[in-house]
């Protein structure tokens, strides 16, 4: 998995593959979610469910196998002694950001496929799911600023 760190991106900036790759299926997943939304104005629920867990589970995997890494080997340890430089801040709030849309989005989709014990299937969870959005589209718009901020300006 080291290896997407060293390799070299395919959106023509400074960037590596593994930010690259981050950045596009982020992207995507962004655009999932937002027609996970519309499809519960078009009251689509079980369609919105799949697009939904779809979305997680694309988010969930950038997050676990390409930005744990990458905020661990490279972010952390420039906090102490960067945190005015305006790209170790900005990742500093979008990995904080980022880690409560992450956290929410799992559960929203453990609880709506129903894979959370009796006690935390509540059943008014539309609040959450907004709740989750808006923070995850947040830690989005952030994370291409963290990503333009590094590798394009």
């Amino acid at each position: 998995m080291d290896a997407l760190y060293h390799l070299p991106g395919f959106l023509g900036t400074r960037a590596l593959f593994g930010a690259d790759l981050s950045l596009v299926l982020i992207l995507f997943s962004s655009l999932l979610f937002t027609i996970g939304w519309r499809l519960v104005l078009l009251k689509r629920y079980e369609i919105h469910r799949w697009v939904q867990t779809g979305a997680v589970i694309i988010n969930a995997t950038v997050v676990i196998f390409v930005m744990l890494g990458s905020y661990w080997g490279y972010v952390l340890p420039e906090v102490a002694d960067n945190l005015a430089q305006p790209a170790v801040w900005v990742a500093v709030i979008h990995g904080i950001i980022g880690l409560i849309g992450f956290l929410l989005g799992i559960f929203i989709v453990l609880r709506a496929n129903n894979l959370v014990p009796k006690p935390f299937r509540f059943k008014n969870y539309k609040g959450f799911m907004r709740i989750a959005y808006v923070v995850y589209i947040l830690s989005a718009l952030i994370g291409l600023a963290v990503y333009l901020t590094t590798y394009v300006f």
